[in-house]
């Protein structure tokens, strides 16, 4: 999702399924002030909504950005024939980091 795609969805009424768990966090006053300012903008969203829809976005990009370092193994061949190579960078950890903790947030037994 873009921005100019959270600006859409601030405009309408967004709906986002939370977990349970809460985080605590302290701004600089400049991104405070930010985030005020553009929760009076789009009165719909809230601060809470805005920060959650920004947070995910900007992880979205962290992901994107995590390096592909290729391994030794072929894992499948590509359209064109051409060997591809595993992955051996931290996409895959942080994968199935990802995983385990979806199914911690998910597992009502484990608050």
């Amino acid at each position: 999702m873009s921005f100019r795609d959270l600006i859409s969805a601030w405009e309408s009424t967004p709906v986002v399924h939370k977990t349970a768990e809460a985080y605590a966090v302290q701004l600089p006053r400049d991104a405070a002030a930010k985030l005020h300012a553009l929760a009076e903008l789009y009165p719909g969203a809230g601060v809470e909504q805005i920060i959650t829809d920004l947070l995910n976005r900007a992880l979205d990009e962290v992901v994107t950005a995590l390096p592909y370092v290729p391994g030794d193994r072929v894992i499948r061949e590509d359209e064109y024939g051409d060997p591809v190579y595993e992955d051996i960078g931290p996409t895959s950890e942080f994968e199935r980091l990802k995983r385990l903790h979806e199914q911690r947030l998910s597992d009502p037994a484990s608050d």
